[in-house]
């Protein structure tokens, strides 16, 4: 399956626009980066690694046209715009990690021309985007070792090619199941209010040729009771040091249906979403999205005019529900020493 959620040609910053699919194919050419960080806002862009990567070439696009100033002016003019960047969506670790490393690049680069920082910034940029495909493949062949021929997985939002530089995490640990000859059949959460798992997991499943078979985020219980689930997989927009877990919200439902049903319950993220710096989920920043996303889905108002609305846009699941996190560098185990 080729599907590339971001890529660069040509100077510009090539994204496929989520909010048309699985209708429409669209793919968008984005020159300024403030058309950018509306993107990655509107969510014509998401998922933890794709959003970091989109960041770096965001840091990219706001180089061009910077030439004529000196280093001093040009640190400075880009660190707020870095900063802007980081403002777009607060969960998702990534993003942050990323822009650090183009900061990094501007910071090492202390008294170069603007257009030779530029390069290097651009380099780091790809460095990104490779890295990313790299890990992607990798965390796919740590995570098939969790699963086994006729597997039924239960998948939450969307944590494929579409989300990440590559071919995935949760996503791309059945991909390359199935590669390696297994037959895996997949359960996906429409994933309320915005369906990334209607509109978007089942549109890569197909495009794949993966068994995957939709069901409302309320079924859950019910197909886990009915045996039809060997174990949930799901990725993560950023992990605390003691192996929390925040996601899109309703994965944490998931863990507690999980765990009483006896179904192992797994998260797959790199390494670039874990924050050491955060002791527990308690201090992960959780996005607040508008209300029009609940009352108004897709432009069809469906709740009384008027109505209040709590609208996070992630929830954090405790490291106790968790039977591993799989990351590129192997499988952690509770209590999340790394095992390679």
């Amino acid at each position: 399956m080729e599907v590339k959620s971001i890529d660069w040609k040509d100077g510009k910053v090539v994204i496929i626009d989520q909010t048309k699919l699985p209708l429409k194919e669209t793919y968008l050419e984005i020159k300024d980066y403030r058309e950018l960080a509306n993107a990655i806002r509107q969510l014509r862009i998401r998922g933890a690694p794709a959003i970091g990567i989109a960041g770096a070439f965001g840091v990219c696009l706001a180089a061009n046209g910077l030439d004529t100033v000196d280093y001093a002016e040009f640190k400075q003019r880009m660190n707020r715009i870095i900063d802007a960047l980081a403002a777009t969506r607060p969960t998702a670790v990534n993003l942050f990690w990323a822009l650090d490393r183009m900061r990094k690049i501007i910071e090492s680069n202390n008294g170069m021309k603007p257009n030779d920082i530029r390069h290097n910034l651009l380099e780091e940029a790809i460095n990104i985007l490779d890295e990313d495909r790299e890990t992607c493949r990798s965390m796919g062949e740590h995570g098939a070792s969790l699963l086994k021929n006729g597997d039924k997985v239960l998948t939450h939002c969307n944590a494929g090619a579409l989300a990440t530089g590559g071919i995935g995490t949760a996503l791309g640990v059945i991909f390359t199941a199935v590669k390696q000859g297994n037959k895996i059949k997949v359960y996906a959460d429409e994933t309320r209010p915005l369906l990334q798992g209607a509109r978007l997991t089942t549109w890569e499943l197909m495009k794949a040729g993966i068994d995957v078979t939709l069901i409302c985020d309320n079924m859950a219980a019910w197909v886990m009771q009915q045996g039809l689930i060997n174990c949930v997989m799901v990725g993560a927009d950023r992990i605390a040091a003691n192996g929390d877990a925040a996601n899109k919200i309703g994965t944490y439902n998931l863990a507690v249906l999980a765990q009483f049903h006896k179904i192992p319950f797994y998260v797959v993220a790199p390494t670039s979403t874990f924050d050491l710096s955060l002791k527990s989920g308690k201090e992960i920043p959780i996005e607040q999205r508008a209300s029009q996303e609940v009352t108004e889905g897709f432009g069809k108002r469906t709740a009384a005019e008027g109505v209040s609305v709590y609208n996070p846009a992630f929830d954090v699941t405790p490291n106790k529900l968790i039977a591993a996190i799989v990351s590129e560098k192997g499988i952690c185990y509770p209590p999340y020493k790394l095992q390679t």
